[in-house]
């Protein structure tokens, strides 16, 4: 049955610690959604074709325009030409036959003519005759296209002449059929041909047989290439870039009549569709959805390893607030022309949160932080995120929480200040650098001011608002603990005047702890502190504790055991009480309360059972209750184990392995740890590493031999 009540009790505190997580952290998701809806959300225009816009409207998206690429494409396709394949075939075709004509004539007049008294009658003697002549042994392409004029021309041409001349024509029709005839161009061809013979025969009679033979020489032999033009088109097709609408394009100017073009692109950009802005918010909700889970996890994942107060998830909740209505109002103020978001304080939240709570939480807030202003400073662009403000935020807080070191007082924070001023200003720099424009000394000196500023602020704010977060949500920071280790405190002036031996006791126990502590990756500082107040109680009485009788009777020797037990069993909670009127932090009072568990007080137990008086066991236990964290529990620990050392003569090593071990096992045999989340593993490092420390105060010094008196 009370097995069962346990596992009752754990399962609705576990519950209890998801509700207590899982509420603030809904209510900042709304908030970041509300304080972003703006720069996702796009406005619907209700307008007409051919009417004049009453405001300037600009895309919210980048999004291709199709349409308009498409017959940028068609265009760039048409002007193509066709590509034609010249074949090398008929232009040989046709030398050959120029060179056929030309031989055949040179032949012709190399035969001897016919003599006057008879003799050679086979000789050809008119010009009938040699055209005939010269026809029946030309080839029949040449016979039937060249008529007997021309070639009766040719004939009459002296042998250089027609040398020449063949040089000539078939020079100039190489150098025509290379440029490609197509039937479209023959004739241009041909005039071509002709206005080459013309300007380089020396002659009119030889020109007008040269040309005259150019309709015959002139011929088609370009043909058109189908697959050679279908891969220049493909080509040019896939050359054409895509006609982009870009996020913060000007669409249509305050006053400019809406064409129908310009109306075909409001409606592509979504600007006429009310349906179209479900999807920017639903991409928001998922953003916010994402930040608010990491933060969440983290959140538990803490709350699992230590203990944690509900002031300190309060905390998250107003730093978040404040550092994105900080990003917001800044933003109000920035445009395209300014970059005010430099001067944003972005650090100011991972500096409280490192000082309030811990490291790894302060980085994963950075990173939801850069989001967030990456969206916040979008100009209000839908789907756009401004990378630069989001690396510059980014920057400057990781800046703050590795240059937040050794924070012994609020001078540390300053000291970090100065860091993430030189990075942010560094920071600025490098973007003005990046760029492709060109600044002024004064723009450079200005724009680095902003960095500087930002870094001031962030310092301003954090001192400001700590003590406030440190008192309204009592949460205990290290600069808060170092405070409160002060000699000058009020409590621990008391107790070095009133019981100066408990005050040396609890310095010596502050010194063990920590050490222990930070072996187990406790909060040692707070164990420090926590010893220091944890017998504070002793002042009420304080010669009725040991550690302050000097040179006089233990009082405890004229009163009853029973009497006894209970002044030494009221410490704790005389303490607790004198702690909460001195409003010291929870964290201590615990410690002061708890450091005794639910001991047994054996001599004074057991010197009641020697009177013969039936004793009740809980009557000589403190009422607890027991340690709750390792811190405390450390303190228990170590509290015993210091006063059962010092009460040593002569306490060597092995004593003290003895003792420690020893006093490590009663607790644990008598339930003293069982409510504090120390393992088995920890409580092994955390006896050797209290041995240790003991044997280095309680070393043996050399006996130095006594000089003999004379």
């Amino acid at each position: 049955m009370k097995d069962h009540l346990k596992k009752g009790m754990d399962y609705l505190k576990e519950k209890n610690k998801w509700l207590l997580i899982l509420l603030p952290v809904s209510l900042l998701g709304i908030y970041f959604f509300f304080m972003t809806l703006s720069n996702v959300h796009t406005e619907t225009y209700d307008i007409e074709r051919f009417s004049n816009a009453n405001v300037t409207i600009r895309s919210p998206i980048t999004i291709e325009n199709e349409q308009e690429t498409e017959r940028k494409t068609r265009e760039t396709v048409q002007a193509v030409q066709d590509r034609y394949d010249i074949s090398d075939e008929v232009t040989s075709e046709q030398v050959g036959f120029i060179e056929e004509l030309f031989d055949a004539i040179i032949k012709l007049k190399d035969e001897p003519e016919a003599s006057e008294d008879g003799e050679n009658a086979s000789v050809l003697v008119t010009d009938q005759e040699k055209t005939m002549h010269l026809k029946q042994v030309l080839s029949e392409e040449i016979s039937n296209e060249v008529d007997d004029a021309t070639l009766l021309k040719l004939l009459n041409f002296s042998k250089e002449d027609l040398a020449a001349g063949r040089d000539l024509f078939i020079s100039s029709l190489e150098e025509t059929m290379d440029n490609g005839v197509r039937t479209e161009n023959l004739q241009t061809a041909e005039a071509n041909l002709r206005q080459l013979i013309n300007y380089s025969s020396p002659n009119e009679a030889q020109k007008e047989a040269l040309n005259e033979l150019a309709g015959f020489a002139i011929t088609e032999n370009s043909f058109f290439d189908y697959e050679s033009t279908s891969e220049a088109r493909k080509d040019a097709a896939s050359s054409v870039d895509p006609v982009m609408i870009r996020a913060g394009e000007v669409i249509v100017r305050e006053g400019q009549t809406i064409t129908n073009e310009i109306y075909q692109e409001l409606e592509l950009v979504g600007l006429l569709n009310e349906e179209r802005n479900i999807f920017p918010l639903l991409g928001l909700f998922l953003l916010t959805l994402l930040m608010i889970s990491l933060i969440g996890f983290e959140m538990y994942r803490t709350a699992e390893k230590s203990n944690w107060s509900y002031g300190k998830i309060i905390a998250i909740f107003f730093i978040s607030i404040l550092v994105v209505a900080f990003m917001k109002i800044v933003s109000l103020y920035t445009t395209s022309t300014n970059q005010l978001f430099f001067v944003t304080p972005i650090a100011t939240g991972v500096l409280l949160s490192k000082i309030l709570i811990n490291e790894r939480l302060a980085i994963l807030l950075a990173a939801v932080y850069s989001i967030l202003g990456s969206v916040i400073f979008n100009g209000q662009i839908a789907g756009a995120l401004n990378v630069e403000a989001g690396i510059y935020f980014l920057i400057s807080q990781l800046a703050g929480i590795i240059c937040l070191i050794n924070m012994k007082d609020r001078l540390a924070i300053l000291k970090g200040g100065i860091a993430i001023a030189i990075v942010n200003m560094v920071t600025v720099l490098l973007f003005v650098f990046l760029s492709f424009e060109k600044y002024s000394w004064i723009d450079l000196f200005i724009q680095s001011s902003f960095g500087l500023l930002s870094a001031f602020l962030a310092v301003v704010l954090t001192i400001g608002l700590l003590p406030l977060f440190e008192t309204v949500l009592g949460i205990l920071s290290d600069i808060k603990l170092l405070q409160l280790s002060n000699p000058n405190q009020p409590l621990l002036k008391k107790l070095l005047t009133e019981a100066p031996g408990t005050y040396h006791h609890s310095v010596m126990v502050a010194n063990i702890s920590e050490t222990a502590c930070e072996a187990i990756g406790a909060n040692g500082l707070l164990a420090r502190v926590g010893a220091y107040y944890h017998d504070i109680g002793k002042t009420v009485r304080p010669h009725y504790f040991i550690e302050n009788q000097v040179a006089m009777r233990n009082p405890h020797d004229f009163i009853e055991p029973m009497e006894s037990a209970e002044i030494i069993i009221n410490h704790p909670y005389d303490g607790a009480d004198m702690l909460k009127r001195q409003k010291i932090p929870k964290e201590i009072i615990n410690i002061a309360r708890q450091h005794h568990g639910t001991s047994l007080l054996k001599y004074f137990y057991y010197k009641e059972k020697e009177n013969g008086i039936d004793v009740n066991e809980s009557d000589f236990r403190y009422p607890g209750p027991k340690p709750h964290t390792k811190e405390i529990a450390i303190i228990c620990i170590c509290d015993s184990v210091e006063a059962a050392v010092r009460s040593l003569k002569e306490p060597t090593a092995e004593k003290i392995d003895g003792i420690v071990a020893s006093i490590i096992r009663d607790k644990v045999a008598d339930g003293q740890l069982d409510e504090s989340p120390l393992t088995l593993k920890e409580l092994k490092i955390i006896q050797r590493t209290i041995c240790e420390s003991l044997k280095g105060i309680f070393h043996s010094r050399i006996q130095y031999p006594m000089k003999e008196a004379n």
